[in-house]
């Protein structure tokens, strides 16, 4: 089990686990002889390796990071379950996308690590946050201008739309689409967090920028390489007769 804090994920298990070696370290450098601190004195204790697996979400429970702790099917988990996700697609999608060599990889680098602060900001629901909580978990509006910036910039250099493009332009393109669509789902999760008060409308908005920036970078992926778009067609029922 994990819980979300500023900047990602950090396991409860690990937090104790390095506490502990903190004070076995503290407790074993101050007990030394005088005559032992010019030399380095091997610890005669291991500190036993974290686990990943820590139980406590067993029984269909997981904590905030106010330290509530609330259904996995809650609002709350359903938004990061989907936020992460969508990081994940991201990720896959940037393993295509270095192999073409485009130079808005580090873009989406950068939007992994928002989603971390996305992630902060959702796993501190208002209800239960105290004003210290809140401090740290703030999600400001400068990365949705950061993302507005790249989108314009992106556009100037596409040509203009003309018709409905179905997912498609090659593999980095298609799985941009994908990303896209999971972004939607991500920003649905979202809005009823923001209509309750549970989490910061800037949140919803940099969802409903980012699936648009993915959206366009999905076209300047197919355009650089060389890509055809595929478009919509209506279904004629007379095709088939």
């Amino acid at each position: 089990m994990a819980v979300w804090v500023t900047g990602g994920r950090l396991g409860l298990r690990g937090c104790l686990s390095t506490y502990r070696l903190l004070c076995f370290r503290f407790q074993s450098s101050g007990s030394q002889d005088v005559e032992d601190k010019d030399s380095i004195q091997p610890s005669l204790k291991t500190p036993k390796i974290p686990k990943i697996y820590t139980k406590t979400g067993d029984k269909g429970f997981s904590s905030t990071f106010t330290g509530e702790r609330r259904p996995k099917d809650d609002q709350v988990f359903e938004a990061l379950g989907t936020t992460d996700e969508l990081s994940s697609a991201i990720g896959f999608a940037m393993e295509l996308i270095t192999e073409k060599g485009h130079t808005f990889a580090e873009e989406l680098q950068k939007i992994q690590c928002t989603l971390q602060d996305v992630g902060s900001a959702l796993a501190t629901p208002r209800s239960s946050a105290r004003e210290a909580h809140l401090k740290h978990t703030a999600f400001e509006a400068g990365p949705i201008l950061e993302l507005e910036q790249w989108i314009d910039n992106y556009s100037r250099q596409l040509p203009p739309l003309t018709a409905f493009i179905l997912p498609s332009g090659g593999k980095s393109s298609a799985a941009l689409h994908f990303c896209r669509a999971v972004c939607r789902r991500a920003e649905r999760r979202v809005v009823p967090l923001v209509q309750t008060g549970e989490t910061d409308a800037n949140v919803a908005k940099f969802l409903n920028r980012l699936s648009d920036y993915l959206f366009t970078v999905a076209r300047y992926a197919a355009m650089k390489e060389g890509n055809q778009e595929k478009i919509y067609k209506k279904n004629d029922p007379s095709d088939g007769a």
